[in-house]
């Protein structure tokens, strides 16, 4: 999109709209949910080489038309498809030391900055028109479909050979390349490529929600397969069972490693890979989106020399990331620290880290007992998934340890019951219990595209058989957040949200945040937990003494502006 002032400015002066059109065109584009840019473009309002020629000249760069350029195909390549997709930027020239680039956003830093340092070359950017990308986009599909004839297979020529063959086609080493740096680049945590009937679609998982990114002709899909299965160390004439392998991958500085899954389905094989920053060093709390009270509690917790910490949430909250960032606090010298995980996410240094096995008899209890012999004071484990690891990792801790882990419940009061259920003693939970923090993650505002708004009607309900506007504005103020006069109701008080830029995918969300629930086990609570006591007797007695609840944290956070409204109550309601 086109910086809206600009915009504005030049359909006035140059060419000529009057204010009364211009309004007019602006009312219409939002009937149909179009930009002003895209309206005027689709209705032949202003010639499109005129306009961007004007843009250009308005945002002191060079302008280039791509329409029936002839590009080099080495040239076109420098520049990944899934990432000249999604950016809207292609290489069209270049020389020995320069790099020629044409784009919609010459204000795109970031995506400039990146293919300065994967190809080496200064970059010169031109502005362009949209049909000039669109025309080059379409130019790697047909450079795809000229080179993929080699790589084609028939389900009967599918032996070792020919795979292996087929996996090491340039063509298919540069798609699967392209694939993985993009991703990187993307900060997607997950890749899934799946075959479909006609085409393979290629998604990524940013920011918690799927998206697709491309579409493979199927004739590509044997070598795809292959390749991902050599560098997995897999067997790539295995197309019937589910495998795991791990590939280990560098792109510019930074190392990486991709957890491999593949599994059969209807059409072939799919393959997800969870992509694992191998040297990220663990975030600090404040980071994490602790707000200062749940994080002195937390702190306190992790001093304390031996007990259990828990944390509870559903698959992809951000359970481990939380468990590593209390050990890097914890980690020091002094100290050993013990870990069994499935399966091993970061590596950190200065911490002994196993991965279960449970074909060997390498489980989480048999782990667990091991590590009490090797004289540990702090000890991690993944997950406590039944009672024989809940006891052990309770023993550990009454006995001296400091013992970390999670678990999956909905919120913290439900934990303790949980544990419960499990078979283990309430003197046990009562006894050893520090603290049970509950989590999600929610998607955080876009930093670039991040405006003031005020609740609609919907939201206004929704909020308001949760809160009153009392309960709402104590709530605000306890978190040191001060409210303007005019906020007396919920229709008057003022949120933030992202309205979409090309920084963000048009999507008004950058980066993720945690909301938490943080539950401190102290002596009357612990009295409660002998006498078996609900999660809802705990939960009323952790909300007397001052407990946010995730819905709580989360609503501050939007009032802050990190978070929308919708994403709190997307995320507590699950």
């Amino acid at each position: 999109m086109l910086p809206e002032k600009l915009l504005n400015v030049l359909l006035k002066e140059h060419f000529k709209i009057s204010g009364a059109d211009l309004k007019s065109y602006y009312a219409k584009a939002q009937k149909v949910k179009k930009t002003l840019e895209q309206y005027i473009l689709d209705e032949n309002i202003v010639d499109e080489t005129g306009l961007y020629t004007e843009v250009a000249k308005g945002m002191a760069v060079p302008f280039i038309e791509l329409g029936g350029k002839e590009i080099k195909k080495e040239v076109l390549n420098l520049v990944p498809p899934p990432f000249a997709q999604t950016h809207e930027i292609v290489a069209f020239d270049k020389s020995s030391t320069e790099l020629k680039l044409a784009t919609l956003d010459p204000d795109d830093i970031q995506s400039i900055e990146f293919l300065h340092r994967k190809t080496g070359l200064n970059p010169k950017v031109y502005m362009t028109t949209p049909s000039g990308i669109r025309e080059a986009l379409r130019r790697y599909h047909a450079d795809l479909e000229s080179d993929i004839a080699i790589t084609q297979l028939t389900d009967g020529e599918q032996d070792t050979g020919d795979l292996k063959k087929a996996a090491q086609e340039l063509p298919i080493i540069h798609i699967v390349n392209s694939i993985l740096e993009h991703a990187v680049f993307e900060e997607a945590s997950d890749i899934h490529i799946e075959p479909t009937e006609k085409e393979i679609v290629v998604r990524y998982r940013v920011d918690g929600l799927l998206h697709p990114v491309m579409n493979l002709p199927k004739a590509v899909k044997s070598g795809i397969v292959a390749r991902i299965k050599i560098l997995a160390n897999l067997k790539i004439d295995e197309h019937m069972k589910p495998q795991d392998g791990r590939i280990k991958i560098q792109i510019q500085d930074e190392k990486l490693a991709m957890r491999v899954s593949i599994i059969p389905v209807y059409d072939g094989e799919k393959i997800v890979m969870r992509i694992l920053h191998e040297g990220q060093k663990p975030l600090p709390l404040d980071a994490l989106g602790f707000l200062p009270g749940p994080k002195k509690l937390v702190e306190e917790a992790i001093k304390k020399p031996h007990g259990i910490i828990l944390v509870t949430g559903p698959t992809g909250s951000g359970k481990t990331t939380t468990l590593y960032s209390l050990l890097g606090i914890l980690n020091q010298p002094n100290v050993n620290i013990s870990t069994i995980e499935d399966p091993i996410e970061y590596h950190v240094q200065g911490v002994n880290q196993s991965q279960i096995n449970p074909q060997v008899g390498f489980t989480f209890a048999a782990g667990l007992r091991a590590f009490l012999r090797q004289d540990p004071n702090i000890i991690m484990v993944g997950e406590i998934r039944d009672e024989e690891t809940a006891e052990i990792a309770i023993h550990a801790a009454m006995t001296g340890h400091l013992v970390l882990s999670t678990l999956h419940t909905n919120d913290a009061p439900t934990t303790l019951p949980r544990l419960l259920d499990m078979g283990v003693p309430p003197f046990l939970i009562a006894f050893t219990a520090n603290i049970i923090v509950a989590q999600r993650l929610i998607r955080k505002n876009c930093e670039f595209c991040k405006k003031e708004y005020k609740l609609e009607k919907a939201a206004v309900n929704e909020l308001g058989k949760l809160f009153d506007v009392k309960k709402l504005t104590s709530l605000f103020t306890d978190q040191g957040i001060k409210l303007d006069a005019k906020e007396k109701t919920l229709e008057s008080m003022t949120f933030y949200q992202g309205e979409g830029c090309r920084r963000c995918g048009n999507s008004g969300h950058k980066g993720r945040v945690g909301i938490y629930e943080v539950l401190e086990v102290d002596p009357e609570l612990a009295q409660k937990i002998n006498q078996r006591a609900t999660a809802d007797v705990i939960k009323e007695y952790a909300r007397k003494k001052g407990m946010l609840t995730m819905m709580e944290d989360g609503l501050v956070k939007a009032k802050q502006g990190i978070t929308t409204i919708g994403e709190v109550l997307r995320a507590t309601r699950e």
